[in-house]
């Protein structure tokens, strides 16, 4: 939408209209008993007051945004130079990236108990302040540089000025879109129910009555001087999307609502274990059988089969957030550490086969656009290496619909985009817990934000995740959720003096005793930590960085350092805690054999070790008894 004409003559519309008051809710988590509220950062696009926007186009403000047309050569990133001015700039000018472009339309759709309509349907994508621009205020003109995804339709630059509390939207940009805005974007690969079968997940512009999504793959067979690929398959995918009157609350339903697309998952099946595969997404128009392809083919290795023996490598981390590579919302301070952690992944990506992100994934809090940002962020990563995905407060939470904590910390959302963005090998897709068989590692992922207690489905879910594995084939059992169910000695959980969520590990450590879980994964703290091996608050061993022998305890480790703002420790150091480190970083597990374990805590600044262990084990250390693990034995002969 250009400046005048059309614009003007909504914009006067609008401005008659009564302007909505819309209740725009923060992204810092809501104050529970297991909340951080004093370190949670706040959704930048939630500081925008939306619904107090006026339009008011003033004649000597412009906005310019070029080039105008993206992605000529199939790309799905562009950068986008904006050139923008007027003759009273103000230091609280700043610039917004809306999408679709035509966002002071006069339809926007909120929900009929709100009397009237906010002058802009939505909130934008991110926005800068216009002096970042170097000599803004003295000049009255600057230049910033926006980083664009294709998200499936055009986009508008707008000048404000007033600040972000009382913005008046002053100048709109000639729409720009992508060559394609359909096309499809940003695979993501995931394990299957079963260890041959891996799904790739994609976002698309098109419906199932336009074009019918499919995956075209097939082996990297060894050839003298290089691999070669073996006859392509085609698996067709299944398509799933989600309307506002899915989201549970506001913003997710008003000014954070934006349309998601459709989102498609294929299945490979019949892999052979540790094989290479090739792959590539498409659609098949119905209009005349062409195919629009996705813009590169990609390679993966498929998971071996359980219990086999060869090098396992596995990355496991939570709380990452997103990030803008162009600085556009940098100045909140959000998810600080989120493209460190992503960057250094991503130039790891040869030495690592599967990652688990447990729970918090782009703290969108309600602004649905931001979920199109968080998969392109990862896609070098989701498009290579299977990314397993636990349920976090961020991701599902919102009073009154089923959870097992009544806040608002996802914004509306109620778990809807992240069960449909990503796939996950779970019965049911809404109770978010399942299980992972990945060479000699049993993964048993709980949901946090879902009853665990004794007498629900989900306890019934996790002792039969953790009875089930044969332990001689695959020694190494994983326990992960969101949420601290162990130990922590972050601020707030030793300031309520119980070092976890309430009911966590009361209601689960005998299942961890009895089946020897060997590590428990959690998030939702900011840091790293981790403990020595426990049972009822016990150290078992007064050993930290060596372990062998009789298994008689579980270590927790806290790897809630992926990019979000950092939480604080309590100053008094527990006697279980080993190693703590309040920055970012990851956990990396390396399985060598049946026997031997590598544990290996990571900063994202510089992918050096800091923190790490090894395990020494055979398979009758875990077959003895420890302290509530056996049943009492009988004398009978």
């Amino acid at each position: 939408m250009g400046r005048g004409g059309a614009a003007v003559t909504a914009a006067a519309a609008l401005a008659a209209a009564a302007v909505a008051t819309l209740s725009l809710l923060g992204g810092a988590c809501a104050r529970s008993a297991s909340s951080p509220t004093a370190e949670a950062g706040f959704q930048p696009l939630s500081k925008i007051a939306v619904h107090r926007a006026t339009v008011e186009m003033e004649p000597s403000a412009y906005v310019q945004a070029t080039p105008s047309l993206l992605g000529e050569q199939g790309e799905d990133t562009e950068w986008v130079t904006v050139k923008y001015g007027w003759t009273t700039p103000s230091v609280d000018d700043w610039i917004a990236v809306f999408s679709p472009a035509d966002f002071i339309s006069g339809t926007c759709p909120n929900p009929s108990r709100y009397p009237g309509e906010p002058l802009l349907c939505t909130a934008p994508i991110k926005y800068q302040y216009a002096n970042y621009s170097a000599n803004y205020i003295y000049w009255g003109k600057g230049s910033i540089r926006f980083q664009l995804i294709n998200q499936r339709s055009d986009f508008s630059f707008a000048l404000f000025t007033g600040g972000l509390d009382n913005p008046t939207l002053i100048a709109v940009s000639e729409p720009i879109s992508f060559k394609n805005p359909k096309a499809p974007v940003f695979p993501r690969l995931a394990q299957g129910k079963s260890h041959d079968e891996m799904t790739v997940t994609w976002t698309s512009g098109y419906d199932i009555s336009e074009a019918y999504p499919f995956v075209e793959w097939g082996m990297v067979a060894a050839a003298a001087g290089g691999g070669s690929q073996s006859q392509p398959a085609r698996s067709p995918a299944g398509t799933l999307t989600f309307s506002r009157g899915s989201m549970c609350g506001e913003p997710a339903r008003t000014v954070g609502w934006r349309d998601p697309g459709f989102i498609h998952t294929a299945f490979m099946r019949d892999l052979w274990p540790n094989k290479e595969y090739y792959y590539k997404i498409g659609h098949e128009l119905q209009a005349d059988g062409s195919v629009v392809w996705g813009k590169q083919t990609y390679t993966f290795r498929a998971p071996p089969s359980p219990g086999q023996q060869s090098l396992q490598r596995v990355i496991v981390f939570g709380d990452m957030g997103k990030a803008e590579r162009d600085g556009s919302n940098e100045f909140a301070n959000y998810q600080p550490g989120s493209l460190n952690t992503t960057d250094a992944l991503v130039a790891d990506l040869d030495n690592y086969d599967i990652v688990f992100h447990i729970g918090d994934l782009p703290y969108s809090n309600g602004y649905v656009s931001q979920w199109d940002q968080f998969t392109a962020q990862v896609a070098p990563i989701t498009a290579v290496k299977p990314y397993m995905i636990a349920s976090g407060n961020h991701e599902r939470d919102w009073p009154d619909t089923g959870g097992f904590f009544d806040v608002e910390d996802s914004g509306g959302e109620c778990g809807v985009p992240a069960e449909t963005m990503y796939y996950y090998p779970a019965e049911n897709r809404a109770s978010f817990w399942y299980k992972v068989d990945y060479g000699m590692f049993r993964f048993c992922v709980a949901d946090s934000e879902h009853d665990w207690r004794p007498g629900t489905a989900q306890y019934q879910f996790i002792e039969h995740c953790l009875s089930t594995v044969d332990r001689k084939h695959q020694p190494w059992l994983v326990f992960a959720a969101h949420r601290v169910l162990g130990y922590s000695s972050n601020s707030w959980y030793a300031m309520e003096g119980s070092f976890e969520e309430p009911e966590g590990r009361e209601s689960l450590q005998r299942l961890w005793q009895k089946y020897r879980v060997d590590v428990a994964f959690f998030g939702h703290v900011h840091n790293y930590e981790r403990t020595c091996p426990m049972y009822q608050s016990q150290c078992m061993t007064g050993e930290t960085s060596s372990y062998s022998g009789t298994m008689n305890g579980t270590i927790f480790v806290v790897a809630g350092g992926g990019g979000s703002h950092l939480s604080d420790y309590t100053t008094a150091i527990p006697m279980w805690s080993v190693f703590r480190d309040q920055d970012y970083g990851f956990v990396k597990l390396t399985a060598f054999n049946h026997s031997s374990l590598l544990f290996e805590y990571k900063k994202s600044s510089d992918g050096k070790v800091y923190d790490s262990f090894t395990v020494h084990r055979d398979y009758r250390d875990v077959l003895r008894c420890v302290h509530d693990s056996c049943f009492p034995t009988t004398l009978a002969t």
